[in-house]
Order: structure tokens, then sequence, then C-alpha cells
């Protein structure tokens, strides 16, 4: 199966999917080819952005850019605004993408911390996207997620991968994992926290609160075995995407996987 790769190269999170893809389509467990890495900053625009290119093509990949922001200034367009309607220069510029990246054929590509909306390209290929909590949990970026998880006093959590649809987060879902929240390792976080009133929690400590980093830890080191084993379902085609729907190999329509269980088998194998 041949896929794009989009990402915006912001820090390491965004090499570290993209090393382990890379590592293990080389070692034979991942029968997928990257196709091309696509990137909206140009070299030289963002320097973690630039080890990526620079890691890509050392691994034989075709990296292929487009600045969004130097896009946007040369057409005029306002920036876009959380909670507001894109601006029209969005649409324009997926499809200057698009130009780019027909000539490889790829019918689905994954967004590894692409940070823009695809409005267009989005009902152009099928783009598979990460969400930081299970099916039906919290919604919004990941720091938004911990707070909610916290304010709710979960007893667990999970990452969800789905297909992007213009509706920010809102795509159906293809797989997921869980895992717990509530053990001896995180117990005593949960009663510090609980002394402090949830207000005072945000303001006060933030990210630094200890409760808060270990739920982004346990999080964070599953999003990428659930990737993987979710790019392999689809290569093997136990799951597919018909008409942007996820279906089984028989063509019936699929429920998510629930792959739980590989994803803890690949973090206790260091995998």
């Amino acid at each position: 199966m041949k896929v794009g790769w989009f990402t915006s190269g912001r820090g390491p999170g965004s090499l570290a999917l993209l090393t382990a893809a890379c590592e293990a389509i080389e070692s034979g467990r991942l029968p997928i080819e990257i196709a091309y890495v696509f990137c909206n900053r140009e070299r030289g625009e963002h320097e973690p952005a630039d080890r990526l290119l620079d890691f890509a093509t050392a691994h034989g990949l075709t990296a292929v850019t487009l600045s969004s922001a130097e896009f946007r200034r040369s057409t005029g367009g306002a920036p876009a605004r959380a909670g507001q309607l894109l601006p029209g220069w969005r649409g324009d510029y997926d499809r200057a993408i698009w130009e780019r990246i027909q000539p490889f054929g790829t019918a689905t590509a994954v967004l590894a911390g692409y940070q823009l909306i695809a409005p267009e390209l989005c009902r152009l290929m099928d783009l598979i996207n990460l969400h930081p909590a299970a099916p039906g949990g919290p919604t919004g970026l990941w720091q938004d997620v911990i707070w909610q998880l916290i304010a709710g006093q979960a007893k667990e959590s999970g990452i969800t991968i789905f297909r992007a649809i213009p509706a920010l987060d809102a795509g159906p879902a293809l797989s997921f994992c869980r895992y717990n929240l509530r053990d001896e390792g995180i117990d005593p976080l949960w009663a510090a926290a609980r002394a402090h009133d949830g207000e005072s929690l945000r303001s006060e400590e933030g990210e630094n609160l200890a409760l808060f980093q270990e739920i982004r830890r346990r999080g964070a080191s599953r999003e990428t075995p659930l990737l993987l084993a979710t790019l392999a379902a689809l290569a093997s085609r136990s799951l597919r995407l018909a008409d942007g729907q996820p279906v089984r190999a028989d063509g019936a329509p699929a429920a998510a996987l629930d792959l739980t269980a590989e994803v803890e088998r690949a973090l206790a194998s260091g995998g």
C-alpha cells in the first residue's frame, strides 16, 4: 500500500513518528510504501522541519514542500483563527498541494504532526489522523483533553485513529486503544491533585502538574504503536476505506478496531 505522509515538522514528536514508520518499513514489519513526505514549510523556514526533511531524503523518501505561510502572504489572505470559518485561501492552498502530489497516485495519506485543517484535501483523498482520546471521549487539543480528564476524575483514556473530514476531529473512527488512569503508579498523583480545586491546578501548576505529565506520557507512548498497527491493518486489507467509510475485507461496514492488545504488546516489547 502506498501512502503519503503529511507533517509540519513542528518538533521531535513529528520526527519520531516518521522515524518509527521508516524503521518498521525497513525491517519488514510494516508492508507499506511512503510515496512522499509533504511539509507545509520550505527548507530554511523552520529548523525542526529541516531536520525532518533531511531525515526523509536520507531514507530515500521524496520530500514535497509548499510553505503555507508564504502562500497566505502571496495571496493576501487572513490568518486562520480558532473558532472562526477557515479563510478562503486555505482551500486554494489544498488544491495547490493536490497538484503537487497527484502524480504519486496515493489515495491515502497520514497526518502526522500536520498542523493545518485540510478542507479540500480530505474531500479528494483519505486522510488518516489521530485524536488523543478514546471514541466518545474529550475533544480539543491534547492539552484540553488532559484537563478534561482531570476535571472528570477519569479512570481511563485512549487514542483514536480516524478519517479526517472538514469538521475537526469528527470523522469516522478506524481504530482505537484504551489505557488505564488508575493504578499504583498514578493514584498518588490523583490524590495530590484532589487537594486543590481545578482552577488553581490549571492556573498555578499548569502543565508542570505531575498528574498532567503522567497522563500525557501514557497517551503519547501509545500514539506511534497505534498508528503503525492501524496502517498494518489497512495494508493487509483487514480494514479498508470505501467511500470514506471503514469497511471489512468483505465490504461490510466495520466498527472501529480495538487495537489495545496490539499496542500493549508493542509497548512491552519496546516497539
